[in-house]
C-alpha cells in the first residue's frame, strides 16, 4: 500500500471515525484507555453475543492515529468470533512492536505498518487494541 493511500484512509477514518458515540447498555463489556504522555483518553465498548463481536463504540479525546486506529479497528472487528480477533490483536501488535506477523489477517489496518518509524507514534497505535484487549481479558475473569 503506497503512502498516499495510508494517509488518505488513516484521514478518513479521524475525520469521519466509525461508531464514534456510546450508548446506554449494560450487556456491553467497557472499559477506558489513556495515555500518560498525550491527550488520548477513550472509553470503549463491546457487544458480544455467542462468541462473535457485535458492535464496538468509542467516544473520547485522541489524536489522528488513535482515532483512526479505533475508527479502523472497529470496522476490522465486527462480526469476527473472539477467536479471530485474538488473533489480528496479536498479529496487529507484532506489527507495531516490529516482530514477525501476517499482514493478510490485518486489511486496512495495515496501514500502520510504518509507525514504528515513529516511536512517540506506537502507543497511539497501540491504545484502542490494548482496549480491547483488556476487554477480552475480563472475559476470562
Amino acid at each position: 500500500m503506497n503512502s498516499e493511500l495510508k494517509r488518505e484512509i488513516i484521514f478518513d477514518n479521524y475525520k469521519e471515525p466509525t461508531n464514534r458515540g456510546l450508548v446506554e447498555d449494560s450487556s456491553y463489556l467497557k472499559t477506558n484507555t489513556h495515555s500518560d504522555s498525550c491527550i488520548d483518553n477513550l472509553d470503549f465498548m463491546m457487544k458480544i453475543e455467542d462468541g462473535i463481536i457485535k458492535d464496538i463504540r468509542f467516544d473520547g479525546e485522541a489524536c489522528a492515529i488513535s482515532t483512526s486506529c479505533a475508527s479502523i479497528m472497529i470496522k476490522s472487528f465486527i462480526g469476527k468470533s473472539v477467536d479471530e480477533v485474538r488473533s489480528i490483536l496479536t498479529n496487529y501488535i507484532n506489527m507495531i512492536n516490529e516482530k514477525e506477523y501476517d499482514s493478510s489477517l490485518l486489511g486496512e489496518l495495515n496501514v500502520y505498518d510504518e509507525i514504528s518509524k515513529q516511536p512517540n507514534r506506537k502507543n497511539c497505535a497501540l491504545l484502542p487494541m490494548n482496549a480491547v484487549e483488556k476487554m477480552l481479558e475480563n472475559l476470562k475473569n
